[in-house]
């Protein structure tokens, strides 16, 4: 086996690396104070925690406090931003 060492701009990637996270991200920049509040239908816990965690992340990253709560009746989750 050989090994031999590249330079990346050689190595051609066909995909772009995008999330599937990506609408629900602009939609969380998007909120305002005491504004409209986000629906994301989820099918399982899994994606539920994932869905969350998008948020989190944003808070982190933009010191803001998006907040969410769960219709669990419904499979539903709200993002919203109080005052």
């Amino acid at each position: 086996m050989k090994i031999k060492l590249v330079p990346r701009s050689k190595v051609r990637v066909s995909r772009k690396s995008r999330s599937k996270y990506e609408k629900l991200k602009e939609a969380i920049s998007k909120l305002q104070p005491k504004g409209d509040a986000i629906r994301v239908d989820y099918s399982s816990q899994k994606e539920l925690n994932s869905i969350r965690n998008i948020a989190y992340t944003y808070n982190r990253e933009t010191n803001s406090k998006v907040k969410s709560t769960t219709d669990s009746s419904e499979q539903a989750v709200f993002f919203f931003i109080e005052e």
